[in-house]
């Protein structure tokens, strides 16, 4: 299943419907990883935006640039588990948008395929946005293929690191409930910006735990 799970492709355009019935704007990229097989042998594919997107990117910036600026950048990404985003994601992105703060604007909703987690700072760049929070698919355990991941990064631009994040993984109605990933998500964002960073530096206090730093749990952008 595990495995399975890996290879699966992400069904883009039954994702897109969903987000649009929750009325969403979506924006579709893909990575450099041409297929799953370059994703997989070459994970720096995964990290940056192929050509035609980053042109896409920079048009749409271009046109929507008198809009206010976006407080919350949301990319969902296939990752390692495209069942993990077709699964979780949506549920997820609903609660995140009865829980968002009125006075924050969220962005489009960017699906990215074949993507690591570091792809979401050169979207991030691209549109301008505040911070930008990667949903993505985790590496599939024997009993868990379905998992989601949040990466949080506060500025983010090509060539920050995983101590530049904040990770909230297992995502799932098994593991960390959808209700519970947004509240910690958006308490993580409101610190980030009080802060005016993320990462190692941040510690998440909304439950009275400890770190929660991208280099302290299981990365899928290895």
């Amino acid at each position: 299943m595990a495995r399975d799970a890996v290879h699966l492709a992400l069904d883009v355009n039954s994702l897109a419907d969903q987000f649009h019935e929750q009325g969403l704007k979506t924006l579709q990229v893909h990575s450099r990883a041409t297929d799953r097989h370059s994703y997989l042998l070459r994970p720096d594919f995964g990290r940056r935006l192929d050509e035609p997107s980053v042109s896409f990117l920079q048009d749409y910036s271009r046109q929507h640039h008198s809009e206010q600026p976006i407080d919350l950048l949301l990319v969902v990404g296939d990752g390692l588990s495209s069942m993990a985003i077709a699964q979780q994601a949506p549920k997820l992105i609903a609660e995140i948008q009865l829980q968002i703060p009125s006075h924050w604007t969220l962005g489009p909703i960017v699906i990215a395929q074949q993507a690591r987690v570091a792809l979401a700072d050169e979207v991030s760049e691209l549109l301008n946005a505040r911070m930008v929070a990667m949903l993505i698919g985790e590496r599939p355990g024997l009993s868990s293929p379905d998992s989601l991941g949040v990466y949080l990064t506060y500025n983010a631009k090509v060539g920050r690191t995983d101590a530049d994040r904040n990770c909230i993984s297992n995502v799932r109605p098994q593991g960390l409930i959808f209700a519970a990933a947004a509240k910690k998500l958006l308490w993580l964002c409101e610190a980030a910006t009080r802060m005016g960073c993320s990462g190692v530096a941040l510690k998440d206090e909304s439950d009275g735990g400890g770190f929660i730093a991208a280099s302290s749990v299981a990365i899928t952008d290895d």
